[in-house]
């Protein structure tokens, strides 16, 4: 890890301790990115995995326990070309805030992390972190939640509602919220989530229903067991999408989920990646390299077209009201 970005826990510690209002102070000044980045695209750092108690990283069970370790690996990783943003709880975000490592980004909160890793109760994602509110307050650029369902949980459909009304929460505020959808089982006890093409069409499908209006809202996707039916998943929604990183796997295996990344990119409504301990906690522990490789697939595929970054009369559809217009 570059010595550059190495972070002094003890000083977070006592500036909290001495000054909790250099938080509000940091955000209140915070020079805001672009959601999405100008050429129409969203490479995202993903690191809200601790605030629900899911540790593991890389070949560490609590990798992600060493908060002064997982603040080092996102100042380096946002330090890098063509990454446009954070998406975590508010503790890391406050530190990242007071580290000055927010500037220029777009921040995403994170907002439902009550379905604790490993907990009989893991399907209920309260809403346990930011409210649509909080985030405007912070002049933070978007929300994300996480929709887990399971048809043989009546408790699901608690949690579908919850999100439904967070949408529209958000939607009134003009704060763009990514869901993050998927259906899951649990198997002798143990939670499984389905990645077979039907199983995740379908929850685009769910996801993108929600709330009165879907105006402010994208879909973040997973890519599917076989990538090769992303295609038609995809083309469940017109919604923008970004895809789900997951985990690149052993050393070695690095090449063949880029090469997935590369492929879903290339889907007419995905926009970009979030992702997290694939990109944080490479195999090789380059940090760097696995960002920089990130942001080269993301950015790549940027389509050339204006229509890409904005629907107009080139691809048969009314332009907005004024697109085109002279005063």
């Amino acid at each position: 890890m570059n010595a550059a970005h190495a972070v002094d826990a003890a000083a977070l510690a006592r500036l909290r301790a001495h000054h909790p209002e250099a938080v509000a102070e940091a955000a209140a000044r915070r020079r805001r990115g672009p959601l999405p980045a100008p050429d129409g695209r969203l490479l995202i750092l993903a690191a809200d995995h601790p605030a629900r108690g899911a540790l593991g990283a890389g070949r560490g069970d609590h990798a992600m326990a060493d908060r002064a370790g997982l603040l080092a690996r996102l100042r380096l990783g946002l330090s890098r070309p063509g990454v446009d943003g954070v998406l975590a709880s508010a503790d890391v975000l406050d530190d990242l805030l007071l580290l000055g490592a927010l500037e220029g980004k777009a921040v995403i909160g994170s907002m439902n992390r009550g379905g604790l890793a490993g907990a009989a109760f893991e399907l209920d994602d309260r809403f346990t972190g930011f409210r649509p509110e909080d985030l405007a307050r912070s002049r933070y650029d978007a929300g994300k939640l996480l929709l887990r369902l399971d048809y043989d949980d009546p408790g699901s459909l608690t949690t579908l509602h919850a999100a439904a009304r967070a949408v529209d929460a958000m939607a009134a505020l003009r704060l763009p919220v990514f869901v993050e959808p998927f259906l899951c089982r649990r198997v002798g006890g143990e939670l499984r989530t389905d990645l077979g093409a039907d199983a995740v069409t379908t929850s685009l499908a769910v996801a993108s229903g929600l709330g009165g209006t879907s105006a402010y809202t994208w879909l973040k996707v997973p890519v599917t067991d076989d990538a090769d039916d992303m295609a038609r998943v995809t083309a469940a929604s017109t919604l923008p999408a970004v895809l789900l990183g997951g985990p690149v796997g052993p050393a070695g295996e690095g090449e063949a989920t880029y090469e997935r990344w590369r492929t879903a990119l290339a889907l007419p409504t995905v926009c970009g990646l979030v992702a997290g301990r694939a990109l944080l906690y490479p195999p090789d522990g380059d940090v760097a390299a696995a960002v920089d490789t990130a942001a080269a697939l993301v950015h790549a595929a940027a389509r050339t077209e204006a229509a890409r970054a904005l629907p107009g009369r080139s691809r048969g559809l009314p332009a907005p009201r004024g697109v085109g217009e002279h005063p």
